[in-house]
């Protein structure tokens, strides 16, 4: 029999062969993708209503929020604000299977992406390199190095799955690159672990012993089952070891290793460290790129002590090994050390005529109403210094992007600046 069937219209169709063998229809795949369907839930009638997701995000950012609060509050804290970081993906037979879709592989890559660029905003004085585990073999995409395009341009386009994982040759690559940090640099590694074993040359526990002896704190990402030895890996060098459940909790894992973590204590010493400040050369200037080694015109920066010419900022000088910052990154690095504290959740009133709710009604930041539906007060977060008010949103602006609370910065405006405006 033919596969072939007429239409009305006298046009043939044929039979979607790559359909019938995966047993699901094309228009179908899209729904099963985006499983929408996760999306609903059952109110009090019965019926099928949409999940709040933005409420249920606020209250998970409050809990981990009141977590680091309540841990830092305790006992005073030292991050490390130069951090060295290798991010090691393991790109093994595992990461090829699909049950995050469409593939372990391209959710890694895509929230690797999303990671790299978070962690430089937040790190700006910081480096990261790239090394991937394919073939039993760790391989090294990209070197320390403080430019997010170049690594995200090396990840992206090596993006293939093949043959078994080695967690020992991922670390003993690792150790060799990061053995060689001064003592000031903090020294890390997070790994994203797709397999369920590691196909290993040697002793992996002399390997873990030597990670830890060297003071590398080594993180893992788990994409299958919980493993011994990744668990026993973070342990002995103090770093953290969770397994991811679906995607969105992959990004959520991710981005908690964006923020510097707290200092070793038998390592935390206070080092002065030599740096400069450079000057942005003319646009029309014309000099050799030291980190390229090539002509470039003008869009560039002079090393104060040699004068070489570099690309961008920050970077060590690659002649007299200065490190190179300007102002705007020590700045952005400074949050770290006197983080905003969390905002008090104002509790819901029935009239948004109640005095406790006079200045509740328009969220300080954005300017947008606080009412809810039928000019009821909806949910909003209330400062403890300025008692200016703000809504969910602006709540996770400031404490994850902003790091300043807008009310208590027009507070403490400079007199001059105040008459002038008067």
């Amino acid at each position: 029999m033919s596969n072939q069937r007429k239409r009305p219209n006298g046009e043939r169709e044929e039979d979607d062969e790559e359909d019938d063998a995966e047993g699901i229809g094309q228009w179908e795949r899209a729904y099963v993708d985006d499983r929408s369907w996760e999306a609903l839930q059952e109110d009090e009638s019965g019926l099928l209503r949409p999940i709040d997701t933005s409420a249920i995000y606020h209250a998970q950012y409050r809990r981990r929020l009141r977590m680091l609060s309540a841990a830092a509050a305790g006992t005073r804290i030292q991050k490390g604000l130069i951090r060295y970081l290798y991010i090691v993906i393991d790109f093994s037979r595992a990461a090829a299977e699909t049950d995050f879709r469409p593939s372990r592989m391209a959710i890694m890559a895509k929230h690797v992406e999303a990671f790299i660029r978070e962690f430089f905003d937040q790190n700006p004085l910081s480096q990261i390199g790239l090394v991937s585990i394919k073939n039993g073999i760790a391989h090294t995409l990209t070197d320390l190095g403080g430019s997010p395009e170049s690594h995200i341009q090396a990840l992206m386009g090596k993006l293939e799955a093949a043959g078994d994982s080695s967690l020992q040759n991922a670390l003993e690559l690792v150790h060799e690159h990061l053995n060689q940090i001064p003592s000031y640099g903090h020294r890390e590694v997070l790994i994203l672990y797709s397999a369920l074993s590691t196909s290993d040359p040697g002793d992996i526990m002399e390997t873990i012993q030597k990670c830890k002896k060297s003071r590398l704190r080594c993180s893992v990402i788990g994409l299958s089952a919980e493993m011994f030895i990744c668990k026993h890996l973070c342990q002995e060098t103090g770093g953290l070891y969770s397994v991811a459940v679906d995607e969105v909790h992959l990004k959520d894992l991710l981005l908690e290793h964006a923020p510097p973590p707290p200092a070793i204590a038998e390592f935390a010493i206070s080092n002065l460290i030599k740096m400069g400040f450079p000057q942005r050369a003319a646009e029309g200037s014309m000099a050799i790129c030291s980190c390229h080694k090539e002509v470039k015109i003008g869009a560039g920066y002079t090393c104060p002590r040699c004068k070489a010419r570099v690309c961008e900022l920050p970077t060590e000088c690659t002649i007299c090994g200065l490190t190179l910052v300007s102002s705007p990154h020590l700045a952005r690095s400074y949050h770290h050390l006197f983080p905003i504290a969390p905002f008090d959740e104002v509790p819901t009133l029935s009239n948004a005529n109640d005095p406790r709710r006079k200045l509740g009604k328009s969220c300080f930041g954005c300017q947008q109403s606080l009412l809810a539906a039928g000019n009821k007060p909806g949910p909003c977060v209330t400062c403890r210094k300025c008692k200016h008010y703000f809504c969910l949103d602006c709540d996770i602006y400031i404490h994850e992007s902003l790091h300043n609370c807008p009310g208590c910065e027009s507070i403490h405006r400079p007199k001059s600046i105040s008459l002038m405006e008067e």
